[in-house]
This record gives structure tokens, C-alpha cells and sequence, in this order.
């Protein structure tokens, strides 16, 4: 079974209208794991594995049942000490920018609050607004503008308040 983009879209108008922080959805082997921005990962005990994308897929295209572990491995090395790093909600193409050509959302050095957006993930043609999920200052900038970012990657480092 596979699910199309209308039935990611679908699902993540149900989850945005619901009271729930965070869906995990099996079907025959495909995996999808939701989360709202600024809800805390959920624990894993067992890894899962991305799949490899198709022959003439995009690594992006190949999303849909991609969740790795929240490890220190995806979230790297803190630029300084006491830096948190802001990871990932969800695997796709990380953009900085609202569209081409237009300033970021945030840049090194810019003050932040929990709900500042810091971005855009592209996941199956759909755009997912990121959020900082901390206050304070952001120290660096780790994600490439539109690169593809893997869930729990560090897209940047705040100095919390």
C-alpha cells in the first residue's frame, strides 16, 4: 500500500484539527510518523530504518515512512556551550525562506520565541512551517537552504534565554 499526497494532506488536516500532538500510522509496511512543531519527539526503542528511494525518486519522495531515532548523531555538536540544538520535525527539503528570492525567516545572531518560524519543510509538495521551539538567540545556522534535513537533524542552535 502506498499513500498519495492527498492522503498526507488529509491526515495532516485531521491531526492539525484534532487534540493530539502526535499521530504514528501503520499500514502494511509503510510507517508515517506526525508530530505538531514544538511537540517533544517520542521516545523509540527500535530504530526504523528510511527506506531507499526508488529508481528515479528523489530522496524526498521516499519520506513517507522515514522516522530515525532522535539521537545525538542526527542533532551534531553544539557550535558553544549550552547551545540546544533545533532538530527536525519531519524529513524533507529544508527551506530558510518563504519563497526564492525573499529573505529568511531567521538569520545567526536573531532573537527567537518558541513560535517564530525558522522555516519551511517540503515533504511530497506539501509545506510544513518549522518553529524554533525555544527562546533565545540563535547561535548558528546547520541546515543548507533547500537540502533535504532528516527527521531530528539539527536545522540551527539557539542560546536559550
Amino acid at each position: 500500500m502506498s499513500l498519495t499526497a492527498r492522503d498526507v494532506a488529509e491526515i495532516l488536516r485531521v491531526l492539525e484539527e484534532s487534540s493530539f500532538d502526535t499521530l504514528d500510522l501503520d499500514m502494511d509496511g509503510v510507517q508515517l510518523r506526525l508530530r505538531r512543531s514544538g511537540a517533544p519527539p517520542a521516545r523509540e526503542s527500535v530504530p526504523t530504518p528510511a527506506l531507499a528511494p526508488r529508481a528515479g525518486e528523489s530522496p524526498a519522495k521516499s519520506a513517507r515512512s522515514a522516522a530515525p531515532a532522535h539521537t545525538a548523531a542526527h542533532a551534531g555538536v553544539a557550535p558553544e556551550p549550552g547551545a540546544v540544538a533545533v532538530p527536525a520535525p519531519l524529513l524533507g527539503i529544508y527551506y530558510r525562506a518563504p519563497k526564492p528570492g525573499e529573505p529568511p525567516f531567521v538569520e545567526a545572531g536573531d532573537k527567537v520565541q518558541a513560535d517564530t518560524i525558522i522555516g519551511i519543510i517540503e515533504v511530497m509538495k506539501l509545506m510544513n512551517t518549522v518553529r524554533a521551539g525555544v527562546a533565545g538567540q540563535i547561535v548558528s545556522i546547520s541546515a543548507p537552504n533547500g537540502e533535504l534535513v532528516e527527521y531530528g537533524q539539527a536545522i540551527l542552535w539557539v542560546r536559550p534565554d
